[in-house]
């Protein structure tokens, strides 16, 4: 029951990140378009990683070692998306500092919901601390699900002359998403 949560809430995460938005690296301020292809790109890049990862823990037989190494991947993932978003700096646009500041706690958030996964598999020698660790797992997964929509939404609240919306729509790396979902 705990792997086939793990597996819903891991796939939910990547619904919400095909279906949210857009990646890539930048410093101060960016267009719009670069910064919302940066978005998307980065977005794309963890979520592959994050299919990838828990690729191992489908089909039931969840071991230490897949636990372990799924852990370690998802840890990987987002310490690189973290690099990304933090990479990105502000669009341009009327709301731009506020925009970065949302992007940057998501950051914040999701390297922090890493770190307690990678906690939480850290000690696992049995299948007993598998089955103990799976629910610190799933809810830190969850949280990451809950942080990434959160952000967006407060995104879409920012932009009330519709800019990143603009930007998200001209965006090469935007579209693949779109296409995706």
């Amino acid at each position: 029951m705990a792997r086939r949560r793990l597996a819903v809430t891991f796939v939910a995460l990547v619904v919400v990140a095909f279906v949210a938005g857009c990646g890539g690296k930048s410093s101060d301020t960016t267009s719009t378009t670069d910064w919302a292809n940066g978005l998307c790109s980065a977005i794309s890049t963890w979520t592959g990683s994050l299919r990838t990862a828990t690729t191992s823990l489908q089909g039931g037989n969840v071991s230490k070692d897949s636990l372990t190494s799924a852990a370690d991947d998802v840890k990987s993932a987002t310490d690189t998306f973290v690099d990304d978003l933090k990479g990105l700096g502000k669009p341009d646009t009327q709301a731009g500092q506020q925009a970065k500041t949302s992007v940057d706690k998501l950051a914040d958030e999701l390297h922090s919901d890493a770190s307690t996964i990678q906690d939480a598999v850290k000690g696992v020698s049995s299948v007993a601390d598998v089955v103990t660790a799976l629910p610190t797992v799933t809810t830190a997964l969850g949280s990451m699900s809950t942080q990434f929509q959160t952000t967006f939404s407060e995104l879409q609240q920012l932009d009330a002359k519709g800019e990143l919306q603009n930007a998200f729509q001209q965006a090469d790396s935007c579209k693949s998403l779109t296409q995706s979902s």
